[in-house]
């Protein structure tokens, strides 16, 4: 049996799962070198009342290529793995990524979910070769960064 016979074979017995990545028209890539860049980006999060996981893809020049929501939570959690983070990235051949959540009670303070969450993002990235560049954590009355507050995990 050939190679040919074989695929041929496996067609209908393994399904075949075909990744894309569909790129919708938009406005001109912004860059990003602060937190403060992002603020138009994150503004929907505030006024949500479930936690939501977002992803957003940078180039090489650190402008906002593509956003993803990576998860939907409840009005207090939120689910994030890092294969579904990255997954995204790598079909946007994504150079880094930052990401952000809201937290719908207000707070801007990070839990140590959301500090561990981090931590282990910016590892993950590390193993791909795509930097986290931060995590924001947004609320109806601002956003905070993870840079700024806990610039130790990216140490």
């Amino acid at each position: 049996m050939n190679s040919r016979t074989l695929k041929k074979q496996l067609k209908y017995i393994v399904p075949e799962i075909r990744l894309a990545l569909i790129k919708e028209p938009g406005g001109k890539p912004v860059a990003v070198s602060r937190p403060e860049d992002l603020e138009k980006f994150i503004e929907p999060l505030k006024i949500l009342s479930e936690e939501h996981f977002v992803a957003f893809f940078l180039d090489a020049r650190n402008s906002v290529t593509n956003v993803h929501v990576v998860s939907h939570g409840t009005a207090s959690a939120s689910l994030v793995h890092p294969r579904e983070v990255f997954k995204g990235a790598i079909l946007a051949n994504a150079h880094a990524i930052i990401v952000a959540h809201n937290h719908p009670a207000g707070s801007m303070t990070p839990s140590s979910e959301d500090i561990e969450t981090t931590g282990i993002l910016i590892k993950a990235g590390d193993i791909l070769g795509m930097k986290v560049i931060d995590h924001l954590i947004v609320s109806a009355t601002g956003f905070s960064s993870l840079r700024e507050t806990h610039g130790y995990l990216w140490a």
